[in-house]
């Protein structure tokens, strides 16, 4: 059975950092595009970012670039996300998703496996 598990949501203040894991069990992750995705109160949920089978490529959002850091580590089938210098609209559940298609999409419709989530507060 393929599960998600986000972990390190958290409260931080404005400027400040935190880092985001999500592990994958019941499949190899390796073979997947993985993407993490988040939804603020009130609105859709949004692409984020995103990763390649090797971790060799990856995309982002414009909201985040140069804030956002996207890895994994596929011995370990665990994705990242390092965020620095948050800020207050960073705010909102933060969803790891896996692709089972090839290519890079930020496309929320795309991804078949979603975790639970984790929250993220960015105070100002």
């Amino acid at each position: 059975q393929v599960q998600l598990a986000e972990s390190g949501g958290g409260l931080v203040q404005a400027g400040g950092s935190l880092r985001l894991s999500c592990a994958a069990s019941g499949w190899t992750s390796s073979t997947y595009i993985m993407g993490w995705l988040r939804q603020a109160p009130g609105k859709e949920r949004e692409f984020v970012a995103t990763i390649g089978q090797s971790g060799s490529t990856t995309y982002y959002a414009d909201s985040v670039k140069g804030r956002f850091t996207i890895s994994r580590e596929n011995a370990k089938n665990t994705l990242y996300l390092q965020m620095n210098s948050l800020k207050p609209d960073d705010t909102g559940v933060y969803y790891c998703a896996a692709k089972i298609a090839a290519g890079l999409d930020n496309r929320a419709r795309r991804y078949d496996y979603w975790g639970q989530g984790t929250q993220v507060t960015v105070s100002s």
